[in-house]
């Protein structure tokens, strides 16, 4: 082994030579007031003023070419301090970056952005830092994204008050939700899933648009979402914070940190929220937002050893749920499956733990292994009227990766296996369907990167799956960078999925409307797995207009299935599952302009169009309650923070959707009619807060500014047990003009 990394150097080092290239090398650490050196991968090393940047390796390690034509060189990592450096020959550094947490006063010499969006990546990633979640009340996953244009959040249903996201004009299932790079939201957590991570735990977001990484999986059609949680290490030892709204609505989260040894440190985060208070506003005899508490307990152990190159998380949680919707008057002890009043209750026991182990070999800084291993047994029993539902989830999932490079660092590969098992038990009305899927996978990535001008991804995965086959997952990545803080993108690749049709629209048992399933000769369901390709393009452009910076993008993404679960809901008396006879696809422009207006106060807009059509019984059709036209805005106002810490922060969201076709209802008795088109609409959201001290903070903010709702949102309220009962065509909010207050406490 000794002799083979020996070698490895001198051709590393023959291979530099042979292109006469000088770097500057070094390695990137955090360091807290224990003087504990831990190696940060993923931080940002470039050139001032340019286009020649890379990131620091699993080990912390980097090398960027030397150009004298500049000399100051920026190192930048979320949740810590950005530093300058002038750098005036080839050297080598080890440089130690504080968090932003820490109270040693610094000079800043360049402010991080809350949205973050790179001009180095062959992918097309929006990085969402902390500062960027608390533009908003934040209370869970779901709700993180309403600041940013990137996702669309919109509407389930007219009774639970959960939100769906989509990206590319596509709903969450086509979306690989991760948390830290491990697949969470998927099966029976598809729907309420969002909601089970608090905004208090999430340190960052990475938002990737269109085809992923081929080493999450294959899962991946329309993007990917990854949550990172704090870190042990990095969070404040102690974390309160309390927040309360209009609806009754109660929340409590607290982090405890401490530092067990000097390479283990642990945390203790603990949720609860609580609304116990019956809202109807409309009048429609319905609660508009749902009763319920949540438990939700998570302990988070780190282990760090620099020198000998091990670092490791372990991670335990526990979740209990529960809701109730419905009528006002319904009473789950008296009125659960009768006819008394319409009632639903969904109670969920969830218990998920992962490993994740990475190694880094100290005398080949760019070389390292990793490991993931993750369990979660998820349980859900609910019931919607006369209508019952449950899911019982086990899953498990393992991935190896291993990561070197070819020839030099311009040249990197990984390469690895993992590993998946999904067991299904499903009680839908008393018939029972239960299904084991099981896969394991291969996959392979190369990743180019001349530091300047040009980087590529290209990866391919092989799966053999016990009911979708033995297959084969392209996704290709191009950046180029014809000028000066430009940066062009193309991808394409393939996603493909087993639908859980059940668990994935839930909303649907909160109907009148009868189950039909047709093409029953598919493996799943009797259904055919989906299965779609994506492409896209885009433009980021940046520029510097008055000594301040903004950046403006374009990009067009187009996803086409080859296969896919219709779900048709044309017909007002049912709604059909059936295999895709025909064409299905969706399109995605998106034009997006940000710019600093003026010191301290910075403006997003972007305008969003889609097209996603889709053949259904009765046609080619727009997808119902999609809107072809959004526009947002958001204007963000930070002040310059005073010597004790003592600052103001303004936030204002703008949200236009446009109009909606709505499912047809033209057979249905006149009054229970509906337009074929929704009204469009706009929701404007604003919040303040007032930071006192680097311990304490407090925030109030206003939601549906205008208090516009969607008027008669349930049909046939007045007959829930009748035939033409629905509470799933929703198209705007059923809660009001909504205002909240919380605060923030943090012991460093």
């Amino acid at each position: 082994m000794k002799y083979f990394r020996n070698i490895t150097c001198l051709i590393v080092l023959f291979s530099q030579l042979l292109q006469g290239q000088e770097n500057v090398t070094g390695t990137v650490f955090a360091r807290d007031d224990t003087q504990e050196s831990i190696p940060l991968q993923g931080a940002n090393v470039y050139w001032m003023n340019s286009q020649i940047g890379t990131m620091s390796q699993e080990d912390g390690s980097f090398s960027i070419p030397f150009d004298k034509e500049y000399s100051s060189l920026i190192i930048s990592y979320i949740g810590f301090r950005t530093d300058t450096l002038k750098i005036t020959k080839p050297k080598n550094l080890i440089h130690f970056l504080t968090p932003s947490n820490e109270l040693d006063e610094v000079e800043v010499i360049k402010k991080r952005d809350a949205l973050q969006k790179t001009f180095l990546s062959s992918q097309n990633i929006v990085n969402i830092n902390s500062d960027e979640l608390l533009k908003a009340a934040c209370c869970n996953l779901s709700e993180s994204f309403e600041t940013n244009p990137a996702i669309d959040v919109n509407f389930s249903d007219a009774l639970t008050g959960t939100k769906q996201i989509q990206m590319l004009g596509l709903t969450s299932p086509y979306l690989l939700i991760t948390q830290e790079n491990i697949p969470m939201v998927r099966g029976a957590s598809q729907v309420y899933g969002l909601t089970y991570t608090p905004g208090t735990w999430i340190e960052s977001i990475q938002i990737t648009k269109g085809a992923g990484s081929v080493i999450n999986g294959y899962e991946s059609i329309s993007g990917q979402i990854n949550s990172e949680l704090v870190k042990p290490f990095t969070d404040p030892a102690l974390f309160v914070n309390g927040y309360a709204n209009r609806n009754g609505r109660l929340e409590f989260n607290t982090h405890l940190n401490m530092k067990v040894t000097d390479s283990w440190s642990t945390g203790l985060y603990l949720h609860g929220n609580k609304r116990d208070t019956k809202v109807d506003d409309n009048n429609d005899g319905f609660l508009d937002v749902p009763l319920g508490d949540q438990i939700n307990i998570l302990n988070r152990w780190q282990y760090q050893d620099t020198e000998k190159g091990w670092v490791s998380f372990i991670n335990f949680r526990y979740l209990r749920d529960d809701k109730q919707v419905g009528q006002t008057i319904f009473d789950p002890d008296t009125d659960r499956f009768t006819s008394n009043a319409w009632g639903s209750e969904i109670d969920t026991r969830r218990f998920d733990t992962s490993i994740k182990i990475g190694y880094v070999f100290p005398s080949l800084p760019f070389q390292s292994m990793g490991f993931q291993v993750a369990f979660s047994d998820h349980q859900q029993d609910s019931y919607f009227g006369l209508n019952r539902y449950d899911i019982d989830h086990e899953s498990a999932y393992m991935n190896l990766i291993f990561n070197s490079i070819i020839g030099n660092t311009q040249h990197k590969f990984k390469t690895g296996l993992n590993a998946s098992y999904d067991g299904y038990i499903e009680n839908v009305n008393q018939q029972l369907f239960n299904r084991i899927d099981r896969s394991v996978g291969s996959f392979f990535e190369y990743n180019f990167d001349n530091l300047e001008t040009l980087s590529l991804t290209a990866g391919v995965r092989v799966d053999l799956h016990n009911l979708l086959g033995t297959f084969v997952t392209p996704r290709f990545h191009l950046r180029y960078s014809p000028w000066e803080n430009s940066s062009f993108r193309m991808s394409a690749g393939r996603g493909k999925r087993a639908a859980n049709i059940f668990a994935e629209n839930q909303q649907l048992f909160a109907t009148a409307r009868q189950i039909q399933l047709l093409n029953t000769d598919g493996k799943v369901y009797g259904l055919n797995p989906e299965d779609a390709w994506n492409y896209g393009v885009s433009l980021l452009q940046g520029f510097t207009i008055g000594n301040r910076n903004g950046n403006i993008s374009a990009d067009f993404y187009r996803t086409s299935f080859r296969e896919q679960v219709v779900v048709d809901w044309e017909n007002p008396l049912e709604i059909t599952f059936s295999n895709l006879d025909g064409d299905s696809f969706a399109n995605s422009f998106q034009l997006e302009l940000n710019y600093e207006l003026l010191r301290n106060l910075e403006a997003r807009t972007a305008y969003k169009f889609y097209e996603v059509k889709t053949q259904y019984q009765t046609g080619l059709l727009q997808k119902p309650l999609q809107p072809r036209h959004r526009f947002f805005a958001n204007l963000g106002y930070v002040s310059t923070p005073k010597a004790d810490g003592s600052q103001w922060r303004f936030d204002y969201t703008l949200h236009t959707i446009g109009s909606q076709r709505l499912p047809s209802t033209e057979t249905s008795p006149q009054e229970f009619q509906l337009a074929a088109f929704s009204d469009s609409y706009s929701l404007m959201n604003t919040q303040i807060t007032k930071v006192f001290s680097k311990q304490w903070e407090v925030y109030v903010g206003l939601e549906n500014i205008t208090n516009f709702t969607q008027e008669a949102p349930i049909v046939s309220a007045g007959d829930p047990f009748g035939a033409y009962f629905d509470t799933s065509i929703v198209f705007a909010p059923i809660m009001g003009r909504m205002y909240y207050a919380g605060f923030r406490f943090t012991l460093l």
